[in-house]
């Protein structure tokens, strides 16, 4: 216990870094992953089929890959950098790594939300005049997005228990943290342990609660 007050401010830093890189690339990965179920429902095959290869990819490569890729190869190899600081930089590597992991899970999560709204809504929109793109955005895609606020919640929290990997970029966010007390503590494993699962238990408790009751509210009666 002594350990967790005598570095509190450090811990409080490190979560804060988990909620950073949870929040950007969750908002990344809901636009991405959009993008992604728009297409795999698009009437062009070329579309459909490359959606459907990025999600395939995405889905059954290990995210720890995904994000040595963007470390070492996007980062060190290709030269990108996103920022002066290395930290930064860091910081931003590993956010696009988490996005293009996790947005193939919400493409699917958005995809199968499409497939719960009747095939009718779609016909009388088009018999309307509606477009492909007008049919998505006016009627299916609001149904879908409530029909999967619950799968939503569940990537979501994936997501920020997933941050943790982000150390293979060198983000220094709670688990770094949590190992180096480690080392440092050696005699205080357990409290340390004890003390950083609750804080990721504070995170993701919350989140469950939320979508749960969020997906009760926004329900869509058929």
């Amino acid at each position: 216990m002594e350990a967790l007050l005598t570095e509190r401010d450090t811990i409080l830093a490190a979560f804060w870094m988990t909620i950073r890189l949870t929040a950007v690339s969750a908002l990344g990965s809901l636009v991405l992953g959009t993008l992604l179920a728009a297409m795999r429902v698009a009437p062009l095959a070329s579309l459909r089929a490359a959606a459907n290869c990025y999600v395939t990819v995405a889905r059954n490569t290990p995210l720890t890959l995904v994000l040595l890729f963007t470390g070492l190869g996007v980062g060190a190899n290709l030269g990108v950098e996103l920022s002066d600081d290395i930290a930064t930089n860091n910081y931003w590597l590993a956010v696009i790594g988490l996005t293009a992991y996790t947005s193939a899970f919400v493409c699917e999560a958005l995809r199968s939300g499409l497939n719960t709204v009747p095939v009718g809504q779609a016909e009388a929109a088009r018999s309307l005049g509606l477009g492909f793109v007008q049919t998505l955005r006016l009627i299916t895609l609001p149904q879908a997005f409530r029909a999967v606020v619950a799968p939503l919640g569940s990537i979501l929290i994936a997501l920020t228990k997933n941050t943790t990997i982000a150390l293979v970029v060198g983000v220094s966010e709670a688990s770094v943290r949590m190992r180096e007390m480690i080392e440092t503590y050696g005699d205080q494993v357990i409290e340390i342990f004890l003390g950083f699962a609750a804080g990721f238990v504070l995170l993701c408790l919350p989140m469950g609660l939320l979508f749960g009751w969020l997906s009760r509210r926004m329900a869509v009666a058929r």
